[in-house]
């Protein structure tokens, strides 16, 4: 297939040519006058998945033909059957061993480092290894480094480095997959030496930037019928580039897209004279490729832009396939992407985006569904985002914290829980189940409190009981479940995985769930099947630990569906660019510190450490970003963008975004800053073709709400304290009684005011009860021994257990003083629950009702009332205009609404004050007597029962802030209390 060559046989292709095209055309030409077997003879290693499939497709299509052996750059087992090594051990086993031996070092040394940072050590650790074994080199040459004039840090890091020479010398015997690849490519070039093969073998589409990769892919230049092919190779790069670029290692050249290639020509003691064009086709446009490679110089020598510069052709043509979009937010970037991609499919182009910004690769597929438009994600979905993978850690959390009632829904909600028979009636009992842990409160469900509740949900709802077995079933597999101590990980791997197949099968299976199904259900199972068979190499660990495990293990899960996407919309990694083959190319998130991506921090060596030691530098990174933006951009239509803006700051664009900037814009003789604000404007085109996609027309903002409903549908019956909303919020009586809505409590109880105000309203009625019953128990000790009988069963919050405790200290001292004074002329008649009363307007229809928080009696029949507050209790002046509870109260009792007390004069009715300053504060009753009280009340229950009354959003609210249950209802915000209530007539 090639002619004898005494030197290697190195050929390259132009950036932006169509690679896997031309490797097959080149192959095809020089087999024309060779029998049709000879492809078959071939040997093809190629450096990704991709392009073996898309080669495989050229074939697919015909002619028929026989096809050449294509093999992955990192699975050589299939080059040579001759290579005799024990399978790699497990890399999940190699890292659980990892995290072991570092737990025990820093336990020994605490010092050292957080136990916290135990999983990125050892992540970081195996990392390391990695690259020592891909790179070839030893252990030693780190561990004998000079540190001598390096800071303390350098010594400790030397302690766990020691783990990786005691890992690395157990290697040889049963080799990771990092270091058997390079243990097989050096028997494949050992056994080359000796017997080097005749048919052609050829390594395309390899930068070599791995030092395994560099190693085969030199062997195989040298060989008979060897060849590499070099994707992107610059032909346009003077000689003396070539030559700046390998004269010292510790230049910062590494980061120029062409180093790798000046680093295996000068190992191959070869010129870049020596690299030959594959096939004679030329790049899409020979003019975009001068420009950009002039671009890319290294920084040092820049200045040739003045000289070479004017020299550079055409720059109108040399931009006229690129697009530049400069996005004012990420949002909008993604939008004007997705807007440039469903045209290409309008006009039936393959286009891919081509970024190495998952979070905007994600967004734009989110804008593409919008059209029904679902691209080929090159990386997939994160298998951790999945339904399974979202299952597995929500069953991992239980063991970590006590269930509370948020994490209880969430899990009783997800689709996979209960899948495996009967979800209907799961769903329908859930929802229940929710809407009375919203009524009753539960902050931390336990078996007995979720049965109780199921109990009260049924009986409400009025149907036969169908959730005694469901709800038995949610409290043995929800709660109760947390671990303190530390386990060994076979056991948190099969309590996750029983526990896992418990909530997924259901109370009643009858068939298998849907946890293990479909592709993320299977992917999911690889994940947890690995982690199986290697948990006897982890040690015991917490709750925590293992919860981070296993998230981390699901993170490096990928699920990918090649059938459903569109054909011809991709979405690619930056190596990708590679592949080629797509008439749009897009290059997103082109801003520094994502493309190129800011090198990751090294907790192990530094720069000139690494140097030292022969590891990779960090501008290596920079570099082959470098080399995948140059072959992205060299394509047939290009879209460049970037967002100006991020959620937090402003943004950089990217280093080479802007070298392609100042060099257009320093050739204004040549057209240059026509030509770069000719690609912002047709940018700027799809920026306001996403700006018209978004935009909406304004619309007359609401009213402020007064409806008024028929009188039948008025409300006939309230209660003591919805009178003070009557007169301050009139629209949330009407929503609730009218519309008969009513908000929901928060799903997860918080120790907030009003919870305070019930548990501090049942600590006092306990505390009197037992008074009455026993007058010695009037002591601050018996009171505080009460309150904290009572916060233990109904507060389970241990902090707001502590302060509520302390402030009712606080006020004990003068609450048992006043307490003892109220005893002296009066006892407690009726409490709360007992003290319940009613009056009725019978010419209205309507009847006032409510609750008394304590009625006393006095040695003469005078009645007093009392209302406890936890706060401040209302003013005198509130009291006469708008909170009217205990005028109200005291007038009941006149007229005999309280049945237990009975018809009594109302000597006093007043607020006990329980805040930090408390106080008594009476009702005002002689300047707001009770007969006047039902007159008003008689009055305003007459006007709202009438058509011609309005129920006004926010009439008198007390506060600007004041924040009503039924806002968003009356879509407040729109409006103000500026605005004029705009009456409205109902039928």
């Amino acid at each position: 297939m090639f002619d004898h060559s005494d030197t290697p046989r190195i050929f390259g292709l132009a950036p932006g040519v169509d690679f896997p095209q031309e490797l097959l055309n080149g192959l095809l030409d020089r087999l024309k006058e060779h029998p049709p077997q000879a492809i078959a003879r071939i040997d093809l290693i190629v450096n990704t998945r991709r392009m073996q499939r898309r080669l495989r497709g050229f074939f697919d299509t015909g002619p028929a033909s026989l096809l050449p052996r294509i093999h992955m750059i990192d699975n050589l087992d299939t080059l040579s059957s001759g290579v005799a090594l024990p399978r790699p051990s497990p890399a999940l086993r190699r890292r659980l061993e990892l995290i072991t031996l570092v737990s025990k070092l820093l336990d020994q040394a605490p010092d050292l480092a957080p136990r916290a940072s135990l999983y990125d050590l050892s992540d970081s650790l195996a990392g390391l290894i990695d690259e020592m074994q891909g790179e070839g080199v030893p252990v030693e040459a780190i561990t004998n480094l000079d540190v001598s004039d390096q800071s303390g840090h350098w010594e400790r890091a030397k302690q766990f480095l020691d783990i990786a020479h005691r890992y690395l010398g157990e290697s040889v015997t049963r080799p990771d997959p990092r270091a058997r690849q390079r243990q097989v490519a050096a028997q494949l070039i050992a056994s080359w030496q000796d017997n080097p093969p005749q048919h052609p073998i050829i390594v395309a589409g390899s930068t070599g930037s791995r030092g395994t990769s560099a190693l085969l892919m030199q062997a195989v230049s040298r060989l008979p019928q060897g060849a590499i092919i070099l994707p992107g190779f610059d032909f346009d790069m003077p000689g003396n580039v070539w030559t700046d670029l390998g004269e010292d290692q510790e230049k910062l050249s590494q980061d120029h897209p062409q180093y790798r290639f000046r680093d295996m020509l000068r190992a191959l003691d070869m010129s870049h004279r020596n690299v030959a064009a594959w096939t004679d086709q030329p790049p899409p446009s020979p003019e975009c490729n001068a420009l950009v490679s002039l671009s890319l110089r290294p920084a040092p020598v820049t200045h040739v832009w003045l000289t070479e510069g004017p020299k550079l052709p055409d720059l109108n043509r040399a931009t006229q396939g690129l697009t530049l979009i400069q996005a004012p937010t990420p949002r909008a970037e993604a939008l004007a992407i997705a807007m440039r991609l469903r045209q290409a499919v309008e006009d039936g182009q393959t286009a891919a985006l081509i970024t190495p910004d998952r979070m905007l690769s994600r967004q734009v597929t989110s804008a593409l569904d919008r059209w029904n438009i679902l691209p080929d994600d090159s990386a997939g979905s994160p298998l951790h985002l999945s339904p399974p993978g979202r299952f597995l850690r929500h069953i991992a959390d239980l063991f970590l914290r006590k269930l509370d009632s948020e994490a209880l829904l969430t899990i009783l909600k997800h689709p996979l829980t209960h899948s495996g028979g009967d979800r209907n009636l799961h769903q329908l009992n859930t929802q229940r189940l929710e809407l009375q842990l919203r009524s009753d409160g539960l902050p931390y469900p336990d078996a007995e409190g979720i049965l109780r509740l199921a109990r009260k949900s049924v009986a409400r709802s009025k149907q036969p009981d169908q959730m005694d077995a469901w709800a038995t079933w949610v409290g043995e597999n929800f709660t109760d479940l947390e671990i303190a101590g530390d386990l060994p990980l076979e056991t948190w791997v099969a309590q996750h995985l029983s526990q896992a197949k418990a909530i997924a099968d259901g109370s009643n299976p009858i068939s298998d769930s849907l946890l293990w199904q479909h592709t993320a259900g299977q992917q999911a199972d690889k994940v947890m099947t690995n982690l199986v068979q290697n948990a006897q190499y982890g040690s015991d660990m917490s709750a925590s630990d293992y919860a981070d495990l296993a998230d981390a293990l699901l993170q490096n899960g990928e699920i990918r569906d090649r059938d459903a996407p569109h054909p011809h919309v991709m979405i690619w990694g930056t190596m990708e660019a590679r592949v080629q083959g797509a008439e749009l190319i897009i290059m997103g998130g082109l801003n520094d510190s994502t493309w190129p991506e800011a090198p990751p921090p090294d907790p192990w060596l530094n720069r000139q450490m690494r140097l030292k030691a022969g590891l990779l530098l960090p501008e290596r990174r920079i570099g082959l970003s470098a080399h995948d933006y140059q072959q992205s951009i060299a394509a047939p239509e290009v879209c460049l963008t970037r967002a100006i803006r991020s959620d937090e700051a402003e943004t950089v664009p990217s280093r080479w975004l802007n070298r392609l900037g100042n060099l257009l814009n320093g050739l204004p003789d040549q057209g240059g800053n026509t030509a770069w604000d000719a690609m912002i404007k047709r940018g700027d085109h799809w920026l306001e073709q996403a700006r018209a996609l978004e935009t909406v027309t304004r619309v007359a903002p609401a009213t402020r709400p007064s409806p008024r409903p028929p009188r039948a549908a008025r409300p006939h019956a309230l209660s003591v304290t919805e009178i003070k909303r009557l007169i301050r919020d009139p629209y949330a009586v009407y929503a609730k009684h009218s519309l008969k809505l009513r908000a929901l409590n928060p799903l997860v109880q918080s120790p907030d005011a009003p919870v305070r105000g019930i548990i501090v309203h049942e600590i006092m009625e306990q505390f009197i009860k037992s008074v009455s019953a026993n007058p010695e128990n009037l002591t601050k000790s018996y009171l505080l021994e009460t309150a904290s009988r009572v916060l233990e069963a109904e507060a389970p919050w241990p902090a707001a257990r502590v302060m509520w405790l302390t402030k009712i200290e606080r006020i004990a001292d003068w609450f048992i003083e006043n307490e003892a004074k109220r005893q002296s002329y009066s006892s407690p008649a009726a409490f709360e629950k007992a003290a319940k009363g009613s009056h009725s307007f019978a010419d209205l229809g309507f009847t006032l009702t409510g609750f008394a928080d304590r009625i006393d009696r006095t040695d003469d029949g005078d009645i007093l009332i009392y209302d406890y507050k936890t706060g401040a209790p209302p003013s005198k002046a509130e009291q006469k205009a708008f909170d009217k509870q205990l005028l109200l109260e005291a007038a009941m009792v006149e007229e005999g609404g309280f049945k237990q007390i009975g018809p009594a004069p109302v000597a006093n009715a007043a607020y006990i004050g329980l805040g930090s300053n408390p106080v008594e504060l009476s009702a005002p009753l002689e300047e707001e007597p009770p007969h006047e009280v039902l007159a008003k009340l008689h009055a305003l229950m007459t006007s709202y029962l009438s058509d011609d009354q309005g129920f006004t959003s926010r009439r008198m609210v007390k506060t600007t802030d004041f924040e009503g249950d039924y806002d968003q209802l009356a879509r407040f915000g729109e409006w103000d209390g500026t605005n004029d209530p705009v009456p409205e007539d109902l039928t």
